[in-house]
């Protein structure tokens, strides 16, 4: 008889065995215990699982041995990478246990072998790019699964990638030359026939909002869905089941019309001189916003004169450039492709904000770069769209998370989602945060709105960083904040200072550990998915407690629908939104047994308003303190022991 999750999981467990240093956390075997009852009895489950509390083993073991079909969908590629690469190895090593398990990924992860036999003929190629197809060409003959992810010598922003992979729209499908060979189709084929699939929330939902082709077979054979990183979802979600036209669905349009008349039409140079106008008159409609990068609602400006001229001329030269490769489309198969293509964006940038019913269940908002645009309709709420996409999909459902529980409740989450009947749980993270941490609210601090707020959190800061001898993440909620307080610490401290910006994400990291006393100052993409343990991170600093802006035009409008159903915008949306990213800002300080460090947050609303109790309620258990020589005291513990 197979043992049980906890079982294996124990301290006579096959994990003991096989893995150095593994130790036995009671929480880690109720999680799984947990979680493999749902699985037998197909039911949902809402688990937060704390940091430290190894959910990633918790899960897959119940998984692997469920005999079942498995679908689990994580944050990121690089999670996926971690769990297909790593952690999948491990746990099947363990078990000895070799059932068939597939990682897959968004299309655009994938070579394109017809698109890069044609992009020599793209239009504009710089010397750096034609350097990185000729590396491309060397690796498509080497490579097996065709995953971008193995060329890490080219950055992921390289702009060789959009050259050499396909999108839903322009996939040429069974008729493609190359298709015999594709990645995508050898990918979604290995999934299909494999027990355990990983992917990632884009693709997952992509994919039951029925963006994607060919990929209809996987999803309802599937028996079990694991979301990890859960409290993600609801906004990804909120992406996919919108919609949206941009610059750069154009600009890729312009390219592929270019290369495929160079191909199939060389002759017909009515094709290039449209597709000059067509961006011409694209620069144009993105001059009409103004000069400055925006992000706002369309119904400000949807009746400005200029915009709607510019918008009139763009839609004049779409259905130009659309007649001409209608009348070509006989020509080749990429030929009709763009054809068809042409047609989709000029209608749905001609209806682009206009609602089907009187009822308003779509924001219409625009953001301007500085040389590009994006048009997006977001549903207000997409809580009846998940539902009706996951009743289709019948079977258990994990959702598990560090951050999902407010106030010692799930039911902000199981809203956004539409999740009306779950079991849920708290299984608290194995780390000792009264031995481990301390909460630093310090006194006399200025409302944070005040003009000379950052100042003054910098003046408290600067003793804080000179007992934690640097090593420290300042975490901000605007890039104003940061920019001006990396002003201020540069003259007043003798650590290294990293700004966000300054390298790529990854690179900031390293060199993060690698100087091991330097302070790093990040916004939103540093307030989670950042590992960083041992000595090198001992203080994370917090400016403000992360109340999205207010004046976001999709947070308006879910604000205003909540208001207009009876309910409390503040209470039932933006304190729960808020409460969640500081729990994942705080989550940054202790990711080890061994991990100690202050956690420092300015915000003296945590004391000043009823909510604060909220906020304070949902941190783990750390001895608080608003005396400086409390922290110093705390670090010489740690350096004297």
């Amino acid at each position: 008889m197979v043992s049980k999750s906890s079982d294996l999981l124990s301290e006579q467990g096959v994990f003991a065995e096989l893995l150095d240093g593994f130790t036995a956390r009671s929480g880690q075997q109720a999680l799984s215990s947990a979680i493999e009852k749902v699985i037998d009895k197909k039911k949902v489950l809402i688990a937060e699982a704390g940091t430290g509390i190894g959910k990633t083993f918790a899960y897959l073991v119940p998984a692997i041995i469920s005999n079942r079909k498995v679908i689990i969908s994580t944050g990121t590629r690089h999670l996926q990478d971690q769990l297909f690469h790593t952690d999948i190895p491990l746990v099947k090593k363990a078990l000895k246990i070799d059932l068939p398990c597939s990682l897959l990924k968004g299309r655009s992860n994938y070579l394109c072998k017809y698109r890069l036999n044609i992009a020599h003929q793209q239009a504009f190629l710089t010397r750096e790019t034609q350097d990185h197809l000729s590396r491309i060409r060397q690796w498509s003959k080497l490579t097996y699964s065709g995953d971008l992810a193995e060329m890490s010598e080219i950055s992921e922003d390289a702009r060789v990638w959009p050259i050499v992979t396909s999108t839903p729209d322009n996939c040429l499908g069974g008729e493609c030359t190359d298709y015999s060979e594709c990645f995508v189709v050898k990918a979604r084929k290995d999934a299909q026939e494999a027990d355990v699939v990983v992917v990632n929330h884009h693709l997952l939902l992509a994919d039951m909002a029925i963006k994607e082709e060919g990929f209809g077979e996987l999803l309802p054979a599937a028996e079990t869905f694991i979301i990890d990183e859960a409290h993600q979802l609801p906004e990804v979600a909120s992406r996919f089941f919108g919609k949206g036209s941009s610059s750069r669905q154009i600009n890729n349009l312009i390219s592929d019309c270019i290369a495929e008349q160079v191909k199939d039409a060389p002759e017909v140079t009515e094709i290039r001189d449209a597709c000059d106008e067509l961006k011409t008159k694209m620069a144009q409609f993105r001059l009409a916003f103004g000069t400055d990068n925006q992000r706002d609602s369309w119904a400000k400006i949807r009746y400005k004169p200029a915009l709607q001229k510019a918008k009139e001329n763009l839609l004049s030269d779409f259905q130009n450039l659309t007649d001409i490769l209608q009348d070509v489309a006989d020509r080749g198969k990429g030929l009709e492709q763009c054809a068809v293509r042409c047609l989709e964006i000029f209608q749905a940038f001609n209806a682009y904000g206009e609602e089907a019913s009187d009822e308003i269940t779509s924001i219409f908002w625009y953001e301007t770069y500085s040389k590009g645009f994006v048009l997006h309709s977001t549903p207000i709420d997409i809580a009846a769209l998940f539902k009706q996409q996951r009743d289709a999909l019948p079977g258990s459902w994990i959702f598990t998370s560090a951050t999902l529980e407010v106030g010692h409740d799930f039911d902000h989450f199981a809203q956004r989602l539409g999740l009306d009947s779950y079991e849920q749980g708290n299984w608290n993270s194995p780390f000792d945060y009264q031995q481990q941490s301390l909460l630093f609210l310090p006194e006399d601090l200025p409302e944070p709105s005040n003009f000379d707020y950052t100042e003054k959190l910098i003046q408290k800061a600067i003793p804080v960083l000179q007992a934690s001898k640097g090593r420290a993440f300042l975490l901000f909620t605007s890039y104003r904040a940061l920019n001006e307080a990396a002003k201020l610490l540069e003259r007043k401290v003798d650590y290294p200072i990293l700004i966000q910006g300054s390298l790529p994400k990854h690179q900031l990291l390293e060199k993060f550990r690698e100087l091991g006393n330097a302070i790093l100052l990040g916004t939103s993409s540093f307030w989670e998915g950042v590992d960083v343990r041992g000595e090198a991170l001992s203080c994370v600093i917090i400016d403000k407690l992360p109340f999205a802006s207010p004046g976001d035009p999709v947070m308006q409008a879910r604000l205003e629908g909540i208001r207009k159903q009876g309910g409390n915008p503040f209470m039932d949306y933006q304190l729960p939104q808020a409460v969640i990213s500081l729990k994942q800002g705080a989550g940054r300080l202790i990711r080890d047994m061994k991990d100690y460090g202050v956690l420092m947050i300015g915000d003296n609303r945590l004391k000043t308003k009823r909510y604060g109790k909220v906020f304070i309620e949902s941190l783990p258990d750390m001895p608080r303190s608003n005396r400086l020589e409390d922290v110093q005291a705390f670090y010489q513990s740690w350096d004297d022991s």
